[in-house]
């Protein structure tokens, strides 16, 4: 039994370390072929990506990306491991942001009262824009992704409407840009100098606390484990004594909040303010790398980094010249490949594991008929 035991936890090892190698494998020939087809070198290109991502600026500028990245992948994740599809990700961020801004331009009060007060209210307006969508799928069975859809929409407009100069926006002195009253000094998120290489924004302490709550709640309490169960089996949990609706609704509401965090980077370490130029599509990007993680935050950090490693040296691809559009291209290819290749390895896993337990069955099948033919 226990040579039985490690052969399978070898195996199961073998097997994880396979899934990621394999869809690294693919995605390169992808890529190298994709490459090829427009006219250039891909070695020559490879080889750029690498020298100009290990440059010290390079560096700094994939942490501040990978923060806003890992939180948007995060928030995406809870949704996903209760068979939820938070689309809406992308309003929740940016209605989220757009209010804290607001706050945090009207506010006097000092910079250690200020931060929390808006990243509260972020957490806030992220959890209720959320609940929206989850209420209405328990209590009238709307599909959380046709209403999170609705919803972004809704969150554009809404911004759209109060980013006005006789709303809630002003000009800047050039009088081209409309923003939010800009933050003032003392409620600037710190930032982590490194010379001239530039800075590393603070917030990014914040994504690592956010993970580590994310491991910790998930994987670690009851709740964790009831929301797990009924991202698995609705049947098994409700059979447990588990609210399902309650499980749905509050996992929305968590995925929301998450959510509100993800512009704060850009807010309180980069712009100060809310304007027309704010990133957009962020959310989207968190559902690319929740499945490049497989929803574990130690995945999710690493499929961060290395959406911000493809963002900073497939951007500089260009002005070598190459196509621009080969970012969306490696981009799309890493992610099927992934998804492809976890889910090969995972039935040639559970095949693996049928294969074991019918030979060990057999195996006692046998053992028992020899011992009655002898008896």
């Amino acid at each position: 039994m226990k040579k039985l035991t490690a052969r399978f936890d070898k195996e199961r090892l073998l097997l994880g370390i396979a899934a990621p190698l394999l869809a690294i494998l693919a995605a390169l020939v992808i890529t190298t072929l994709v490459i090829l087809a427009t006219g250039k070198d891909p070695f020559a290109a490879f080889s750029d990506m690498i020298s100009y991502g290990s440059a010290s600026d390079s560096q700094i500028y994939i942490l501040n990306k990978a923060t806003t990245y890992y939180l948007a992948g995060v928030a995406v994740a809870i949704g996903f491991r209760m068979n939820l599809f938070n689309i809406g990700v992308d309003g929740q961020y940016r209605l989220a942001a757009f209010v804290a801004a607001v706050l945090g331009g009207a506010l006097t009060a000092p910079g250690w009262l200020a931060i929390p007060l808006m990243i509260l209210c972020a957490m806030l307006v992220g959890a209720l824009w959320a609940a929206i969508a989850g209420i209405l799928k328990v209590t009238r069975g709307v599909s959380e992704v046709i209403a999170t859809i609705m919803l972004n929409s809704i969150a554009t407009a809404v911004i759209g409407y109060l980013l006005q100069p006789e709303q809630l926006g002003q000009l800047d002195e050039a009088g081209t840009l409309v923003s939010t009253t800009p933050l003032p000094q003392s409620s600037h998120f710190f930032s982590i100098d490194t010379g001239a290489a530039g800075q590393v924004w603070g917030f990014i302490v914040i994504a690592v606390l956010v993970g580590v709550a994310y491991w910790f709640i998930l994987g670690r309490t009851r709740f964790g484990f009831d929301l797990r169960t009924v991202g698995q089996s609705e049947s098994v949990a409700s059979a447990s004594g588990v609210s399902v609706k309650k499980m749905v609704a509050t996992s929305m509401i968590i995925s929301g909040a998450v959510a509100g965090l993800v512009g704060m980077p850009t807010l309180l370490n980069d712009s100060h303010q809310y304007d027309n130029s704010f990133p957009v599509g962020l959310g989207f990007t968190g559902i690319a790398i929740a499945l490049l993680g497989r929803n574990n935050p130690i995945g999710i950090a690493l499929g961060a980094l290395l959406w911000g490693f493809l963002e900073r040296t497939t951007n500089h691809l260009e002005f070598q010249g190459y196509d621009k559009e080969i970012l969306g291209v490696i981009q799309g290819v890493i992610v099927l490949c992934v998804v492809i290749a976890y889910e090969v390895v995972r039935r040639y896993g559970i095949k693996r594991q049928q294969q074991r337990v019918g030979a060990e069955l057999a195996a006692q099948a046998a053992a028992r008929t020899e011992k009655q033919e002898v008896a």
